[in-house]
């Protein structure tokens, strides 16, 4: 096995690498044979310029075939199980737990990949502006990151643990 630099490693559950690799493997078998079907099917309609369903099941084709190579790129640099990680400290696979300066408020959320979005509390990417400013801080640091609009937020971690699912 070829080690990739930490950074590109996406670190996923079995049952979130199981379930997209079936997506991978019906989009590239079954799912092309459909599309083409339809294509087909379409295109036997008559004149392409003025046939709606053969424009919309080229558009889909397409969609599908852009699933296809992001499922790759997320499959090729796949680590399947827990992800190293050390309590206290960010990283993915952590539950945090935060609190946004000059409010009482706390949040947790996992810290993983969009492709585990099943769990049960809310995902958020490591490589999102939140995500990237605290990876790597330890409980009671502060960070601080831009928002959409430009602005800076600042936040507290107050608790880092390994997810425990649900």
């Amino acid at each position: 096995m070829t080690e990739t630099r930490a950074d590109n490693v996406t670190w996923l559950t079995q049952e979130a690498y199981d379930r997209l690799k079936a997506e991978l493997d019906h989009l590239s078998g079954p799912g092309r044979i459909e599309i083409a079907q339809k294509i087909e099917a379409a295109r036997e309609e008559g004149d392409l310029r003025e046939n709606g369903g053969y424009h919309a099941a080229k558009e889909e084709q397409g969609k599908i075939e852009g699933r296809i190579l992001q499922l790759q790129g997320i499959l090729e640099n796949a680590r399947v199980g827990e992800a190293p990680r050390t309590d206290g400290v960010v990283g993915p696979g952590m539950t945090v737990t935060i609190a946004f300066e000059g409010d009482d408020e706390e949040v947790t959320f996992l810290l993983a990949s969009r492709e585990e979005s099943g769990a049960p509390i809310d995902v958020y990417s490591p490589n999102s502006p939140l995500g990237s400013a605290i990876n790597g801080k330890k409980v009671g640091d502060k960070a601080t990151y831009t928002l959409p609009n430009g602005r800076s937020m600042s936040v507290e971690i107050l608790d880092a643990t390994p997810y425990a699912g649900s």
